[in-house]
């Protein structure tokens, strides 16, 4: 005769087990989180919000390229000396992440997201009037961890909002970064460039001129920092605008969710659900680390190694970003119809043909632009796919999320680095190719190791 514990176990266990068929499809439970709105117009206002988001986080981040001369001239400093801005925009990203996916799981995500666009639009704001070097690292960086909140934030918003239907929800939401990306250069430099007849010297003159008079930190003389500065001015007010749409979310509905549940209400995990996320993790830094470091410097590849002159070298540079945009564009369509793993396996098999051609044919120049061109859409849509395919066998929460997001944080920093000191100690070696073709065959490995853990799976009982 059985305990009243043993039967309490045994119904408990018998719980799990039912729990977790409706998770593998033996039953379909649904539940919606308590909203005041359910319709699929409410989340697509939601998703738009989220577009909006990743487009401005987009020309958020990539202005900082274009315009670091005006504004090293905009605080008396050369360029290498205030290259550990970087650094500082890149640690607070991190540190964001982590953070959004604490608080994302504790906090309306609306408000949240709302909250951090804020920090980003008045970081915007400042850095054009910021005359002091350390104000600005650190003003970079808090900037950094509001993004890093986003970026944590608005993947996982995405998956609460669509639920099985995310996948070319996802792409789209990376797709509006990557447009944002192209935009920023095109705002600072064409819209806001140096003007015909005067040039940064001009501007650097006055500046000098004006900061050697100034006592704090900020300038509020518009006359004393180059046009281009302006971008960030002109950036900070389409961040303000999305922050003001997330505010009208939060005061006019409570989030929902399209997730599986299980019966009581509790979102299901998989049994190895660390596993699979940090493995994931592991994936991102690897393919995000490898991505950045060919975009970074496949035009210094070009010009010192290939031999090609400075043009040829730039629109090489702008190919790999120019088909890595159009590839998530592809992607919103093609995510409808091909499943994230279908899509994840053609995306390796894409990056290990291109950089395997790339490593045996590195001075080949038609090699080097079909393949450059062939990298960037085979790269483009891997993000966005993980996450969707690791949706499909557990719960990504903020935390889980904050996971994967600092695994790519990590990568972008440490393997562009990698690739930069090794320029310096070895010569006349195809380090860029060495690193894509050593990373897509990582991944190309771990994917089927990940699957492998998830297929062993088994339905209890």
């Amino acid at each position: 005769m059985p305990t009243m514990e043993e039967q309490h176990f045994e119904k408990e266990q018998q719980n799990s087990t039912e729990e977790y068929k409706a998770f593998r499809g033996s039953e379909k439970v649904d539940t919606v989180r308590p909203g005041r709105y359910k319709s699929d117009r409410w989340r697509w206002f939601v998703s738009i919000a989220l577009y909006a988001s990743a487009l401005v986080l987009g020309m958020a981040i990539s202005v900082l390229g274009p315009t670091l001369e005006d504004l090293a001239s905009n605080v008396n400093e050369n360029i290498s000396n205030l290259s550990y801005i970087f650094v500082g925009r890149s640690s607070g990203y991190a540190g964001g992440s982590l953070l959004g996916g604490i608080l994302f799981d504790i906090v309306n995500p609306h408000m949240l997201l709302g909250l951090s666009l804020l920090i980003t639009s008045s970081g915007m704001f400042g850095t054009p009037f910021c005359k002091n070097t350390w104000l600005l690292t650190a003003l970079m960086s808090s900037v950094g961890m509001s993004m890093g909140v986003i970026d944590t934030g608005g993947n996982v918003l995405i998956l609460d909002t669509w639920g099985e239907q995310a996948g070319p929800h996802l792409q789209a939401f990376h797709f509006s970064f990557a447009a944002g990306a192209f935009v920023s250069p095109i705002i600072a430099k064409l819209l806001f460039g140096h003007k015909p007849g005067k040039n940064a010297s001009t501007d650097a003159t006055t500046m000098s001129e004006n900061s050697s008079s100034t006592i704090l930190p900020f300038s509020h003389s518009t006359r004393s920092f180059p046009t281009s500065m302006w971008a960030y001015v002109v950036i900070g007010v389409f961040v303000l605008l999305v922050s003001l749409s997330f505010f009208i979310l939060y005061f006019c509905s409570s989030p929902i969710s399209s997730r599986k549940k299980t019966a009581n209400g509790k979102q299901v995990f998989s049994k190895r659900h660390n596993t699979l996320i940090f493995l994931l993790s592991l994936f991102f830094f690897f393919y995000v680390g490898s991505e950045v470091a060919y975009g970074s410097f496949i035009f210094t590849y070009a010009k010192d190694y290939a031999g090609m002159d400075q043009a040829r070298a730039a629109g090489l540079n702008s190919l790999f970003w120019g088909t890595f945009a159009v590839g998530r564009g592809l992607a919103i369509f093609i995510a409808a119809c091909l499943s994230p793993g279908i899509l994840i396996l053609l995306c390796l098999v894409g990056t290990n043909v291109s950089s395997l051609l790339l490593l045996l044919f590195s001075r080949n120049e038609p090699v080097l632009w079909t393949c450059t061109a062939l990298l960037g859409v085979s790269m483009s849509t891997t993000f966005p796919s993980g996450i969707s395919w690791v949706e499909q066998y557990t719960t990504v929460t903020g935390r889980s999320a904050a996971v994967f997001v600092v695994g790519a944080a990590l990568g972008e920093m440490v393997l562009p680095a990698l690739v930069g000191f090794l320029l310096g100690q070895v010569q006349n070696q195809p380090l860029l190719m060495y690193l894509a073709f050593g990373t897509s065959v990582f991944t190309s490995v771990l994917f089927p190791v990940m699957y492998k853990i998830i297929s062993q799976e088994r339905v209890p009982g």
